[in-house]
């Protein structure tokens, strides 16, 4: 996993980190962190670097799309740290 915006996004949530390792969930908000990992999806989403101008035939366009998604969730999954 991405720890760094894992810890990030815990931390807007109300996770307390101090040292060793300790997290304190006394103010954790798990629906805000749900949320936010959704709006992190929404962004990369949104900004996902489509090729401007590229034409296809209609029958290709499943394909396209398949493969579109396919490579956005490969990059949800290493934005994210998911193996």
């Amino acid at each position: 996993m991405n720890e760094k915006l894992i810890n990030s996004l815990m931390w807007k949530a109300g996770a307390r980190f101090e040292m060793m390792n300790w997290v304190h969930y006394d103010d954790f908000d798990y629906e805000k962190f749900a949320q936010l990992i959704v709006e992190e999806c929404i962004e990369k989403i949104t900004n996902y670097n489509l090729i401007p101008g590229h034409s296809a035939k209609w029958e290709d366009i499943y394909d396209i799309h398949a493969r579109l998604l396919q490579d956005l969730g490969e990059e949800l999954k290493e934005h994210f740290g998911v193996k």
